[in-house]
């Protein structure tokens, strides 16, 4: 996959969000009726009572698909992100965080005259002793993003566009990716989609259906995803349906590794062993790493294998952005 008339190799869409990143222990999600592993909305109220009752380990630039833009970035990928920020000071240091690491930002910060004065979303991220992150999401801004937020120049100067899975809790995302998918492949562009939470999508199982055959070209997933989209606990039947609905796809499987499908055929991918600390945005990771390796001309296992150090390196340590050099990781 090369090209020479674009601006950007990714552009990512998705939920602008700061994390709050703490341990806790496994009664404590009990308490909080939190299932494990999992995503939960949240309102406001409920935000400040969960941040309240925990001591944050780090605070730091997140979301989804941002992650992935950073990590993208750091293998070298030229990348934009489009999401909402508020007028206030989380936004203000979620863009210059994404502008530090190398990542464009054109969007435009909440028109608060259109928009109730929500502030810049947040995701609590609760970490157990097995690495494993359950997150509580207040969407704030977030969820104002509509199809004016998707910008054509920037489709069209991108050779993927990457939509987030969680954006479409939000009323108008869906109509926003359907846009600007529309836009990219009028263009000639791809469009990647990361399916991000399994319980989201069990909410949203017959829109990402639509998407995933009709309109996504990239597919990234991990175990518990593809299943709950096609509604089996066979992840090789899941994998059978994935190929028979879309011809490229990329599916983690945690420490068994992953399964790259490419018109119709499997390639299997192993992990880059590590010692686990906190799952938080391993698949982030992995998407990154994959996306930059396809940009840059390189063979689907030598994709899988920047995908693996990205996401090896994630699992590593707390939060879901990179502390050591990804190009140092690969032995370059």
């Amino acid at each position: 996959m090369t090209a020479t008339d674009t601006k950007y190799d990714i552009l990512g869409i998705g939920n602008a969000i700061t994390d709050i990143l703490a341990k806790v222990d496994p009664a404590f999600l009990e308490k909080q009726n939190l299932t494990p592993g999992s995503m939960t909305l949240v309102d406001a109220d409920r935000a400040h009572a969960l941040e309240a009752a925990l001591t944050p380990e780090q605070v730091m630039g997140g979301g989804s698909v941002a992650n992935s833009c950073v990590v993208a970035a750091q293998f070298g990928a030229r990348v934009a992100y489009l999401g909402k920020v508020a007028r206030d000071t989380a936004g203000q240091k979620f863009v210059q965080d994404l502008r530090d690491n190398g990542v464009e930002f054109p969007s435009q910060p909440l028109n608060t005259q259109t928009f109730e004065n929500l502030p810049t979303a947040r995701c609590i991220v609760m970490i157990t002793p097995d690495g494993q992150r359950t997150m509580a999401t207040y969407l704030g801004a977030c969820s104002c993003f509509t199809p004016e937020d998707v910008l054509p120049d920037i489709i069209t100067a991108s050779r993927i566009v990457y939509l987030e899975g969680y954006l479409f809790d939000p009323p108008h995302a869906q109509e926003a990716f359907r846009h600007a998918a529309a836009i990219a492949h009028a263009n000639g562009r791809q469009v990647a989609l990361s399916l991000s939470d399994p319980f989201c999508v069990g909410r949203h199982r017959d829109a990402f259906l639509d998407l995933v055959k009709g309109h996504v070209d990239i597919l990234f997933a991990n175990e518990d995803e593809i299943c709950a989209l096609y509604e089996t606990e066979s992840f090789d039947e899941a994998a059978r349906k994935t190929a028979h609905d879309t011809t490229f796809a990329a599916l983690t499987r945690s420490a068994l590794g992953s399964v790259v499908v490419h018109d119709g055929a499997f390639t299997q991918v192993s992990p880059v062993p590590t010692q686990v600390v906190d799952t938080t945005g391993a698949g982030d990771a992995y998407a990154a790493g994959f996306m930059a390796g396809l940009t840059s001309g390189r063979s689907l296992p030598e994709c899988g294998r920047l995908a693996s150090v990205a996401a090896s390196e994630i699992i590593s340590h707390y939060g879901a952005r990179p502390l050591s050099n990804l190009w140092e990781e690969m032995g370059f």
